[in-house]
């Protein structure tokens, strides 16, 4: 019997490129036992290519790959013998940019490709952290007081702007409207550091993100998957930081990579208040695969921060503290997707056959 053919995206037009090669890399490895796996790397200069992907060293020399594209639900060569592979399922593990805004699931699902990962709605709606939060609010889950500035806005009448962020009230926080990573994020305590924190803003992207900072606030994530049809929702985890926001370089690059407490210290109360909240949202939303909710706690109350569609390490460590766990999620994830999809009738109306449109001025119609 043929092995289910699995496609991993990762790569793409993003800050965090890099990041996603290295979660790419993690499910490429671990599916390797079970599937027959292609390893699709989204470049930053824009395309797709695959070949022996079997680390993240690989792309730190400056390798080149064969470039290949979606012909449907094959991926064929540019150049070349053809050789058509044929997908059964894919994976995203593209993080931010393209390959998490929705657009890599539209070309996945105008293909006809089957994906383990969110559909295009969601991940479109929480890429933008200001969008988010407005769905959040009208699901009744707690959010913080915010705006959201655009850069033209900033630019015509920062006056205006400043005069909104004082009545929000300092501290804030100011992030990207749609980066993830903590890439961009400052904490603003006055105008001058408001200025600033736009300023950097606006140099990775056209919105921001202006929130009230709560001092002493704690991070809590959750995740949720659907698997063998039902939600399932992980314990909630507690990252800790040493600075004002848990940092890109905490997240990936100190000495003891993610500090966290999993299950988090908290009361049974919070941890059931954010269960329930990440389960709201994935159910809300139709979801399918793994996402990740990030949440504030500060004086005994929970705030939604955000929504991740493709989470670092596709979360794999909230649902089991072993590769070999990590390799069973993966596995349910692939499986659940894989499914066939309910076929829907697609109505034929024969409009175009009519003989109106063949009536002479029937363009002025």
């Amino acid at each position: 019997m043929r092995k289910t053919t699995v496609a991993v995206f990762f790569g793409g037009r993003s800050n965090e490129h890099e990041i996603s090669v290295i979660t790419g890399m993690l499910a490429v490895n671990l599916l390797r036992e079970r599937y027959r796996v292609v390893p699709v790397y989204l470049p930053r200069e824009g395309g797709m290519a695959t070949g022996k992907m079997r680390s993240v060293s690989d792309f730190g020399k400056g390798k080149k790959f064969p470039r290949v594209r979606l012909d449907g639900e094959q991926l064929v060569r540019e150049r070349g013998p053809r050789r058509p592979i044929v997908l059964d399922v894919a994976l995203n593990c593209c993080h931010g940019g393209a390959g998490e805004d929705g657009t890599l699931a539209a070309l996945l699902e105008w293909n006809g490709v089957k994906s383990a990962s969110p559909a295009a709605a969601p991940c479109a709606l929480f890429m933008d952290k200001t969008i988010s939060k407005t769905a959040a609010r009208g699901l009744g889950i707690p959010v913080l007081p915010s705006l959201d500035v655009r850069e033209e806005e900033w630019s015509e009448d920062p006056a205006s702007v400043t005069s909104r962020v004082r009545a929000l009230g300092f501290p804030v926080i100011v992030k990207p409207a749609s980066l993830g990573s903590s890439i961009g994020v400052k904490v603003a305590r006055d105008e001058e550091g408001l200025a600033s924190a736009l300023s950097l803003a606006f140099r990775l992207d056209e919105g921001a993100l202006v929130e009230r900072y709560l001092p002493g606030k704690r991070d809590l994530n959750c995740a949720a998957c659907r698997v063998g049809g039902k939600v399932q929702i992980s314990p909630v985890e507690e990252a800790f930081s040493a600075e004002e926001i848990l940092t890109f370089t905490e997240k990936y690059e100190g000495k003891e990579l993610r500090r966290s407490a999993l299950p988090a210290n908290i009361p049974v109360s919070v941890a059931e208040a954010v269960r329930s909240a990440t389960r709201l949202l994935y159910e809300s939303f139709h979801m399918r695969g793994v996402v990740r909710a990030d949440f504030l706690l500060a004086e005994d109350r929970v705030y939604f921060n955000e929504l991740n569609v493709v989470p670092g390490s596709l979360a794999c460590y909230l649902f089991g503290p072993s590769l070999s766990d990590a390799r069973d999620f993966l596995v349910s994830l692939v499986e659940e997707g894989k499914k066939p999809p309910r076929k829907k009738e697609i109505v034929t109306t024969d409009i175009l056959s009519s003989p109106v449109f063949f009536r002479k001025g029937c363009k002025g119609r």
